[in-house]
């Protein structure tokens, strides 16, 4: 064999050790380092830090994710008191919050047609009298990974392929293979969900789990969603070819036209609430961000009217830069280990893409000022008369505001990177089959079925066989159209734990 050909053997042929950056070997590839199985994920997990460093930077200037987007302003309106749970005045009965609200796709880049099948994101920034708090999350309530350093090579799995830059399936599902958490969010995404008819139309959540705090630093966990008056609407496989014949943009050319017409779409707001002590009542870990929460009754807390498009897209829709870590006092992030990953990827990922200063731009100015003596940096315009660039300092003082400091979060154990002990992985993906009417479960089987037959053998079976798991109708459904062995399918299905 020559040298050429051996270089051209896939990595697995040769068995070479998978590695960081700098050649050293990687101990653990699907787990975060986290304090003890509860606790959030450590910052010292440099393997983690730079998979999200080096996929925060593969392009410029485009984002990696949600290139494709949307933007429009309003405003949040609270008709809810939730002064008990924190003291975030967003949610003070009464009190109206500008907001910018940015759809998106979510894999496919910047000029794609808007029918393709993807995720939508759905991120709102509120622009609140104590700093600016971004929910950024999607139209689905679950995620496909949970741990953020399964991220970047999810979204590569997604991506066309690097030596064709074609989509191809084949990819995608042999990752998801060894993904079976996924199975839930696979399922919503090859439903009509996933091409859905507008944006006006489309629900949002938050997807993770965060926490109210409280002034007495009681501790609530805390999901958001977003419930559309419009009222919910997909296309189905024949509307999908033919609204792309027509108009490769029908998401953004809805929303503007809806909006200049004067015809202002309108979400409600909508927390689940989980007491600490509650989280170890499920058979599934509440802050996994694959799992809903199925029992925890809805509570309506506002109200959100978009009322305004944007003046330039590039300058606000495009320069818009959303991250999960830009929270509030009473808003805290939970231990959610994907959570965890993107308060760092995101606001890294915003600030390579627009640079040190891009809270200056309009979009993302916050509307009361910024104190501090962060200074310098590409593109900075603050004018700034003091030599005080430290704190603290008597010559120009800068106090900390002791209500908001974090809560405190009880940890037990050592650091570890393991999975979670309570996974769950199938019952809720059967949970969502069953609770479509009998159309849906056609268009789902055979869109999942169609996509799935492409991939290779094993992959394909170990797939049907996570639908199976879910759900036997369901998982014999695409088995048939995949062309599947149903025999094989059951006996893989059999060896899995849910």
């Amino acid at each position: 064999m020559s040298l050429l050909t051996l270089c051209l053997l896939p990595l697995a042929a040769q068995g070479d050790a998978l590695t960081r950056d700098n050649g050293a070997a990687v101990g653990d590839n699907r787990h975060s380092q986290t304090a003890g199985p509860n606790g959030p994920v450590l910052l010292q997990d440099v393997h983690l830090i730079q998979k999200l460093q080096r996929f925060a930077r593969e392009r410029i200037p485009e984002r990696v994710v949600h290139a494709r987007g949307t933007g429009a302003y309003g405003v949040f309106v609270a008709s809810d008191n939730l002064q008990t749970l924190t003291p975030a005045g967003v949610f003070t009965q009464g009190t109206v919050t500008p907001v910018f609200v940015r759809f998106s796709s979510v894999v496919h880049g910047h000029h794609s047609p808007e029918t393709l099948r993807d995720p939508r994101g759905f991120a709102t920034r509120f622009y609140t009298t104590e700093g600016n708090w971004d929910l950024v999350g999607n139209n689905f309530p679950t995620f496909f990974i949970r741990d953020a350093i399964k991220f970047a090579d999810m979204v590569h799995a997604f991506k066309p392929d690097p030596r064709t830059n074609l989509s191809d399936d084949a990819r995608r599902f042999d990752f998801f293979s060894h993904v079976p958490e996924a199975t839930r969010t696979l399922t919503e995404l090859y439903s009509n969900a996933g091409t859905p008819a507008s944006y006006r139309e489309m629900d949002g959540n938050g997807v993770h789990a965060y926490k109210f705090v409280n002034a007495d630093k009681q501790v609530h966990y805390v999901k958001f969603h977003w419930k559309s008056l419009q009222g919910k609407r997909n296309l189905t496989p024949d509307e999908v070819a033919r609204v792309q014949g027509a108009d490769h943009s029908h998401m953004t050319h809805d929303l503007v036209t809806q909006i200049e017409r004067g015809n202002f779409p309108k979400w409600d707001l909508y927390v689940q609430l989980l007491k600490p002590e509650a989280l170890a009542d499920y058979p599934f870990d509440p802050l996994d961000a694959t799992k809903v929460w199925p029992d925890v009754p809805l509570r309506k807390v506002g109200q959100m009217v978009l009322n305004r498009n944007p003046s330039n897209v590039f300058l606000e829709t495009e320069q818009v830069a959303m991250a999960p870590s830009n929270l509030i006092p009473g808003i805290e992030p939970s231990e959610d280990r994907l959570l965890q990953g993107r308060l760092f990827a995101y606001a890294d990922a915003q600030m390579y893409r627009l640079g040190a200063n891009a809270h200056q731009l309009p979009v993302n100015a916050p509307r009361k000022p910024v104190k501090n003596v962060n200074q310098d940096g590409a593109l900075n315009a603050a004018i700034s008369l003091s030599g005080v660039n430290y704190q603290p300092s008597r010559l120009l003082p800068l106090n900390e505001t002791p209500q908001a400091r974090y809560s405190a979060t009880a940890l037990s154990g050592s650091t570890q990177q393991a999975g979670l002990s309570r996974e769950q992985n199938f019952q809720q993906a059967g949970d969502l089959y069953r609770s479509f009417n009998s159309q849906a479960r056609k268009d789902l089987i055979a869109n999942f079925g169609h996509s799935l037959a492409g991939a290779d053998d094993e992959s394909k079976h170990h797939i049907l066989s996570f639908l199976y798991k879910a759900d036997a109708e369901y998982g014999a459904g695409v088995t048939r159209v995949a062309k599947g062995n149903l025999s094989r399918v059951q006996t893989l299905a059999a060896q899995l734990r849910d």
